[in-house]
């Protein structure tokens, strides 16, 4: 059995004579009527009743067609995704992210993203930045967004952006009078920190050395977005990444520049090859734009 022979019989059946078969493939009636006879012998049953010169279709043609019709089904999705690879280089892109980013500025690029690409399929997963880093390497994400304490060996990568800290201070905290926090400020006070690895973390905790201040440790959390929160529930003060702030303010959370300022950087990670694929490159370009505007939105 081979492909030319079950696309006479789907043809026969489809336009219901041999002629007319012979037509859509573009070859002549006796070599249609041979294909025909060739599957016949192939698969043991005849497939038509030849009736006046007709060839009328069998039950078990009938019972047979189906299963030749999924998999010519089978055959325009191929073609679709050949056509999606041909055009955008893929038709499904997979981005993991930290969570900072995964809820705020990520979100707002894949809709950018699907204003040229809504053909495109956009799996997203939000993770640690270790998570998003393995995963790139081990080729189970084309891309991913992770914070700069990540191993970057062996991984394509480059500069997504350097943010300035922000402090989340608590409503009615006795800091939110203050325009801007400094070292100092944190002495004695209840303190939300990130994880010990996180490098914006330990860029404050060395201020804080210099400066004398020793701030009351009560919590940690890898997450700036549960930092957030925490403040806003007034468990403590915390210095946050901007791009977790969304939507905070708008709940009470105090929100003020950090001076010196301490810095969480981000970079884009890319899985071996994928950064030349066209949906890699569309979806980075949404990122930067969302990420231009973000730098741009002032701190409420």
């Amino acid at each position: 059995m081979n492909f030319r022979q079950i696309e006479a019989f789907r043809a026969v059946i489809i336009s219901g004579t041999a002629s007319r078969a012979a037509e859509l493939m573009g070859v002549t009636q006796p070599a249609v009527s041979r294909l025909i006879s060739e599957l016949e012998a192939v698969v043991g049953f005849p497939l038509f009743d030849r009736i006046k010169g007709r060839l009328v279709p069998t039950p078990e043609a009938d019972i047979f067609y189906r299963d030749v019709e999924t998999s010519f089904r089978g055959l325009d999705r191929l073609r679709s995704s050949a056509a999606r690879i041909r055009d955008f280089g893929s038709g499904h892109i997979r981005v993991a992210s930290l969570a900072a980013a995964g809820s705020t500025i990520v979100p707002r690029a894949v809709r950018r993203f699907r204003e040229s690409y809504s053909s495109a399929i956009v799996t997203l997963s939000i993770m640690s930045s270790a998570s998003v880093r393995n995963h790139v390497v081990d080729g189970e994400f084309d891309l991913g967004l992770a914070a700069d304490e990540v191993d970057l060996s062996g991984v394509e990568h480059q500069v997504f952006g350097s943010f300035p800290a922000l402090c989340a201070i608590p409503p009615g905290h006795r800091l939110a009078e203050k325009k801007v926090i400094c070292p100092s400020d944190f002495d004695g006070v209840d303190y939300v920190a990130l994880s010990p690895e996180d490098r914006a973390r330990l860029q404050f905790d060395k201020l804080c050395d210099e400066a004398g201040a020793k701030p009351n440790l009560v919590i940690e959390t890898p997450f700036a977005i549960t930092a957030c929160a925490l403040a806003l529930e007034r468990v403590g003060v915390g210095i946050v990444n901007p791009l977790a702030v969304d939507g905070f303010a708008e709940r009470g959370l105090i929100l003020r520049p950090f001076e010196p300022s301490v810095y969480f950087k981000s970079y884009l990670l890319f899985r071996p090859d994928m950064q030349k694929a066209r949906l890699v490159r569309a979806f980075v370009s949404a990122l930067m734009e969302e990420r231009n505007i973000r730098q741009q939105v002032p701190i409420a």
